[in-house]
């Protein structure tokens, strides 16, 4: 039987309740002494064998979140859900029951599935019954690649852990909760807009809720390894350092590395915290790149657990206004991307979606692509690196959410952690980008500051960047916020011929920067429904649109440090901001491809620059 108030706490018939106090007794006696109210980070968790929890889930809406929470929106014992008073024997009846309660399918979002829940924000109740054997020695998380915005799990009514933050993976330990046979998980997620969220109230995307990525069931050894780092020594072919993390090991643990192809191993020892420092030569090795994006098997192992990774090795850096790949100056040919799933829409997560988003950004010619405005999903990195396509990664710090709140930065910090900590493993990743279009003010400047030097302590090897707002006198564009003290590559948007002027305003505009350092056009562009068309003065026509990238692309090449650009955006995507009826129907429509597929007439604009090498000057 499928209760929504199926768990300890659930108004349940004294013969059931009694076998599940039962069964959680022996669990809870039987688990490890692990703490498990909290969710760790597993680097390349998708490389380690999986018992996938896909599939119809059963659904229940709960606007009010009675629940699990009061009026006063505090944790209660009193709700539906979560009655420890229930008793044996009292007289309730069963009035939430998972079993003939709406499907959702996981992984998605819960918008694009039902027609009624396209608008909805709030908690949603999800429910799934599965078979397991627990092993001796083994640890078992419960591992969801996202849930928006905050999430709650229990497993056999016990709860596991929980979560905030829409855009990064969660894993929950669930080795004392499990059971011989039949399990179930619930999971209450709610993407209720927070004014002290990261984001916050206000983003120009849907707020799609729900389990949108993945959901397994992870084993791992007593002792394993949860987070490693491997990467190219900077100015040189054959130099690999690197660490690997051990959880509940002896001090003087072994780590071995090997690269069966290059012919390397190495060996190491984890100091008393687990960290085992590593630094090998490797021969023949061959660099990463968008041109030959070579990727390597690699064994990480310790005791008997083990990880089998594909990596690639390439280092980035900068030199005065240069960025530089493997020691070579680049021009980053790119274009900003949205996890909007191609043709269904809803939350893009499968390797179909991020082999057709990135396809089309390889078939517009780019080597480099804008992911925003948050970490995107582990298929779309694993594509990138399969595929040669440099990534710039953001943090949802977004427009202006609450910079003066330490509760609001502890939050950004931990996303910030979380995201590099599982995705450092990616060669495509060379940007980290701590916030977009953020308000110039020194609350905001000390904010990001803090975030991006934590960022370069978690991950030195990489760049830190951030998307800025410029400011105009007369026809000269100034970029001089004091946030691009703390960056190492400046970006900047700006949208000449749409928010302002006209797409020849671009013809005289001159810029001023103040940083010599090196710059990314993060956002330019506008919007055009596709199919429609009209004159180049016409706003809304492809026209219109085309002409302003006409007009952009010989006034970027103006910008001596110009090193990249990305313009805004591959392909519409759904906003609440976009309600004007018969053209955006609730969608920005900036892409250069609709959301069906459609390639509008400035998709060719680009492509026909990119092709020709007609912007950049580093290569």
């Amino acid at each position: 039987m499928k209760l929504l108030s199926a768990t300890l706490h659930a108004r349940v018939g004294s013969q059931m309740l009694r076998c599940l106090v039962a069964a959680a007794l022996l669990v809870a006696l039987a688990g490890t002494a692990r703490a498990e109210s909290a969710s760790i980070v597993l680097t390349g968790a998708d490389r380690r064998p999986a018992t996938s929890l896909n599939g119809e889930w059963g659904s229940i809406i709960d606007p009010y979140f009675s629940g699990l929470f009061s009026f006063h929106h505090v944790e209660k014992k009193n709700g539906w859900f979560m009655n420890y008073k229930a008793k044996p024997g009292d007289p309730f009846p069963t009035e939430y029951n998972f079993a003939t309660a709406p499907k959702l399918k996981v992984p998605g979002d819960w918008n694009t599935q039902r027609a009624s829940l396209l608008y909805y924000e709030g908690p949603m109740w999800y429910e799934h019954d599965f078979t397991y054997q627990p092993k001796l020695h083994t640890h078992v998380f419960l591992h969801v690649g996202a849930a928006n915005y905050r999430s709650w799990f229990w497993v056999n009514g016990q709860k596991v852990c929980q979560h905030e933050g829409g855009f990064t993976a969660i894993n929950c330990e669930v080795t004392g909760a499990l059971k011989p046979g039949a399990n179930f998980v619930v999971a209450a997620v709610d993407n209720t807009r927070l004014e002290d969220g990261v984001p916050g109230l206000e983003t120009d995307w849907w707020n799609y809720g729900g389990l949108t990525r993945e959901v397994s069931l992870i084993e791992v050894p007593e002792t394993f390894i949860d987070q490693y780092d491997l990467h190219l020594t900077r100015g040189t072919d054959s130099e690999i350092e690197g660490w690997v993390h051990v959880v509940d090991g002896q001090p003087g643990e072994k780590v071995e590395i090997e690269i069966p192809e290059l012919g390397a191993k190495q060996t190491a020892e984890a100091d008393s915290s687990g960290h085992a420092e590593l630094h090998f030569s490797v021969k023949g090795l061959e660099r990463w790149s968008p041109e030959t994006p070579k990727l390597y098997k690699v064994e990480l192992r310790t005791g008997i657990d083990s990880v089998n990774e594909l990596m690639g090795f390439r280092t980035v850096e900068t030199r005065g206004t240069e960025i530089l790949l493997n020691g070579k100056p680049i021009f980053l040919r790119g274009v900003a991307i949205h996890a909007e799933a191609p043709y269904r829409t809803g939350r893009a997560w499968s390797d179909k979606d991020a082999e057709t988003l990135l396809g089309w950004a390889k078939e517009l010619g780019c080597n480099y692509v804008r992911l925003a405005h948050y970490p995107h999903d582990e298929t779309m990195l694993r594509a990138a690196d399969r595929m040669g396509l440099l990534v710039w990664s953001e943090n949802p710090v977004y427009w202006a959410i609450g910079f003066d709140n330490p509760k609001v930065l502890a939050k950004a910090k931990q996303q910030l952690d979380e995201e590099i900590n599982t995705s450092r493993n990616h060669a495509s990743i060379i940007l980290w980008s701590m916030a977009n279009e953020t308000p110039n003010n020194p609350t905001r400047t000390q904010f990001i500051e803090t975030l991006a030097s934590r960022a370069r302590s978690l991950d030195p090897t990489r760049l830190i960047t951030a998307a800025l707002l410029v400011r105009a006198e007369g026809n000269t564009k100034i970029v001089d916020d004091p946030l691009g003290q703390a960056l190492d590559v400046i970006g900047m948007n700006e949208y000449i011929g749409w928010y302002e002027g006209h797409p020849d305003s671009a013809d005289t505009t001159q810029w001023k920067i103040d940083y010599e350092k090196p710059v990314i056009v993060s956002e330019f562009g506008g919007g055009a429904k596709a199919g429609l068309h009209g004159s180049e003065s016409e706003r809304w026509t492809e026209e219109y649109q085309a002409a302003i990238y006409r007009h952009q692309l010989p006034m970027l090449n103006r910008i001596p440090q110009l090193r990249g650009m990305s313009p805004w955006v591959l392909m519409d995507f759904r906003s609440p901001n976009r309600p004007l009826t018969g053209i955006q129907d609730e969608f920005n429509r900036k892409g250069l491809i609709s959301e069906q597929g459609q390639k509008k007439a400035a998709f060719y604009v680009l492509q026909k620059a990119y092709e020709n090498h007609a912007v950049g000057k580093a290569e």
